[in-house]
């Protein structure tokens, strides 16, 4: 039998752009690191990208067409589960709602060349530093040349604690950098998040996703080729597997 060149092309464009999606996204390691939010490349006056994500429905995760303010079928759906006025409805309604996700486009201290990551925070997190930035005192900390830098410590769950994650702003205004590859980076090699590294997903293929998630036993088993074809807007779990932890802790 001979060997089927579509399911090795199909795995070659999964893994080629899972690599890339984990090269564009920052998460921190145990312990201290400092990063510098800088100003996003696609849109000078907001840095933060609020996402919405449908975490495992139908064991994959999906991005929500409501982050850009379109239709969602699965939304749809769960207002009209809420509407019932049953408290099981309105459980499976909260279950089916995306979660919202912000990300920010920063540069890790000590990996300059690297260019720019996004890093991913919850609400917690996302609240600190637009407190900080509304803070007087320290105002735009995302200025190239007057901004500030953030120390970010993150410890691990253990012994069935969840993980956390803590900030500081630091009070020393410095420039993001003098070294004029990484400026050339931050200003003009950034990628679109939306885009680029979380696509929305189709109403068709979230409709599609819901249907199934309902009726698991009418989804027709798939082959081996057709699971590594992964329609646009669905993020495998591996490309974001800090995003549960990082909800339960923010």
């Amino acid at each position: 039998m001979s060997i089927d060149l579509d399911a090795i092309r199909n795995r070659l464009t999964s893994l080629q752009s899972k690599t890339k999606k984990q090269n564009n996204l920052w998460k921190p390691e145990a312990g201290k690191q400092t990063v510098r939010i800088v100003p996003y490349q696609f849109d000078k006056g907001n840095p933060f990208r609020e996402i919405y994500f449908h975490y495992d429905l139908g064991k994959r995760n999906y991005v929500s067409p409501i982050t850009s303010g379109g239709s969602d079928p699965v939304v749809e759906f769960a207002e009209k589960l809420k509407a019932t006025g049953s408290s099981d409805d309105w459980k499976m309604a909260q279950k089916l709602m995306p979660k919202m996700r912000t990300y920010v486009p920063v540069v890790v201290r000590g990996k300059e060349s690297e260019g720019v990551k996004f890093w991913g925070f919850g609400k917690q997190v996302y609240a600190e530093i637009l407190g900080f930035i509304a803070d007087p005192d320290y105002g735009d900390i995302t200025d190239l040349q007057s901004g500030r830098d953030i120390t970010v410590e993150f410890t691990p769950g253990s012994d069935g604690s969840y993980p956390s994650t803590t900030i500081r702003v630091k009070p020393s205004q410095t420039p993001a950098t003098q070294d004029k590859n990484v400026a050339n980076m931050i200003l003009n090699e950034q990628k679109n998040v939306d885009s680029d590294v979380f696509p929305e997903a189709t109403y068709d293929d979230l409709k599609e996703a819901l249907q199934n998630w309902l009726n698991p036993e009418d989804e027709v088993e798939t082959t081996e080729s057709a699971e590594d074809t992964t329609p646009t807007g669905v993020t495998s779990t591996d490309d974001i597997d800090s995003a549960f932890d990082d909800l339960f802790n923010n």
